[in-house]
């Protein structure tokens, strides 16, 4: 739980393990007081589970709640007390069943009207900020080995890689900025590969009495090993409230608006959802396509000034009702454009690594066009690797993009296909290939 693989295989197997065991981080809680949430949120949630499934017996409010039986019991204790939860006839096995009175009835409905969420009980804002600081990344710093092994699978220049490593292990933001094609989003996308440990997500948090929902099963992948829900096995993991995942890497790129960055109130719903940085804490946040967002440049960087240089968020409720939360996450930018055209001087400064990407010098154009002809099962002689060369990049004066090998072997692979044709470059079919994908004139 919460240890990286020691298994040799594995891209970060001599990576130290930081993290304490998930039990150790986040205990179960064996009563009301441990939960850290106000008994009268407790209350509403467990009738509004009630409200939803009619007939529950205390096992089934147990996984709808994330909490033991033995709290289970007390809240039941509590709301027999008020008249708003009846015992119903046992079921097969012996387990009663509950459901709610009249007046519990209407009370749930006046809770569900406030709110609407029903889900696991959430965990206090102070409990998420603690466990989210203690599990971040660059408390466990890469290191080149690590980092080289992590994306051996991608064909990088040694300098990037010194570049990449240091920025990854510190607090600042990163600009990765050149042309298009040149492998930003893509080596952005892999860069989770280099962290390899799991963390533990709340499923929600509470701010005072509100809900906001923070786990998306989209975004946070659950790790196969987590722990069922027992209420007879009150010692046994961590609190079930908090999900072991996968460190989490969010992409957002020209949709990315103003309200993304805000706690989002769906009216619909009566529910809380967590804005992109929150979900993406102790993770990645990746902003792809930078300057071409909903949101301008120079309103993002306004935004995030504060939480960028001091890594510390501060959102509101439709309340008015103002909070921190940690900034805890490696905060990645990739743009095609020029960045002094986005922002100025003054926030450039602020992103601390900017580094370019441009195109590969010929060994390691050659490694990966050899490499795509290997996946694509072509082909391809020393002889038209050249002819691509000379007569095409060195001719028409294009640059060695890192794209070109595999969008132009795609395309031959396709015309092979369809042509029925032995799988073998030829010079017709880079000819073909050629025109097909540049525009010409």
């Amino acid at each position: 739980m919460l240890r990286l693989s020691t298994d040799s295989s594995s891209p970060n197997s001599n990576r130290p393990n930081i993290n304490q065991e998930a039990s150790e981080l986040a205990p179960r809680p064996t009563s009301i007081q441990d939960t850290g949430i106000q008994e009268s949120v407790l209350l509403e949630l467990m009738l509004k589970h009630l409200l939803n499934g009619g007939v529950l017996t205390k096992s089934q409010l147990v996984k709808k709640m994330g909490i033991t039986g033995g709290i289970i019991q007390a809240l039941f204790d509590k709301a027999k007390g008020l008249a708003w939860v009846e015992n119903r006839q046992s079921t097969a096995d012996g387990q009663m069943r509950y459901a709610l009175s009249e007046s519990g009835d209407r009370y749930a409905k006046q809770a569900s009207m406030k709110s609407g969420y029903r889900g696991l009980v959430p965990v206090p804002l102070a409990q998420y900020s603690t466990i989210c600081r203690m599990q971040s990344s660059r408390r466990n710093p890469i290191t080149f080995k690590m980092l080289q092994n992590a994306l051996k699978a991608l064909v990088l220049p040694n300098d990037l890689l010194h570049k990449i490593g240091p920025a990854l292990n510190s607090s600042r933001p990163i600009l990765i900025y050149g042309p298009p094609g040149t492998g930003k989003s893509y080596l952005c996308r892999n860069l989770n590969a280099t962290l390899g440990d799991t963390v533990l997500i709340p499923y929600a948090i509470a701010v005072g009495t509100e809900i906001i929902q923070v786990y998306d099963p989209q975004l946070h992948h659950a790790v196969d090993n987590a722990i069922e829900l027992d209420q007879l096995d009150l010692v046994k993991g961590h609190d079930p409230r908090w999900i072991e995942c996968k460190r989490p890497l969010r992409i957002t790129g020209g949709e990315l608006s103003a309200e993304m960055l805000e706690v989002q109130f769906d009216s619909h719903s009566r529910t809380y959802m967590a804005p992109i940085q929150l979900k993406a804490n102790n993770g990645i946040l990746l902003l792809d396509d930078l300057g071409r967002q909903r949101i301008s440049a120079k309103q993002l960087f306004n935004r995030w000034i504060i939480p960028m240089e001091e890594q510390r968020d501060f959102l509101s409720m439709q309340s008015g009702e103002h909070f921190e939360i940690p900034f805890e996450l490696i905060l990645l930018f990739s743009t095609n454009l020029n960045p002094k055209e986005l922002v100025d001087d003054a926030f450039l400064r602020r992103l601390g690594y900017k580094i370019h990407f441009d195109a590969l010098d010929e060994p390691l154009y050659r490694k990966i066009w050899f490499q795509v002809c290997e996946e694509q099962r072509l082909s391809c002689s020393e002889e038209m690797y050249q002819h691509l060369l000379n007569d095409y990049h060195l001719l028409l004066e294009k640059p060695l993009i890192p794209c070109y090998p595999r969008d132009l072997l795609g395309i031959m692979a396709d015309q092979i296909s369809f042509m029925e044709l032995k799988p073998v470059v030829t010079k017709a079919l880079i000819a073909e290939a050629w025109s097909i994908y540049f525009v010409q004139g």
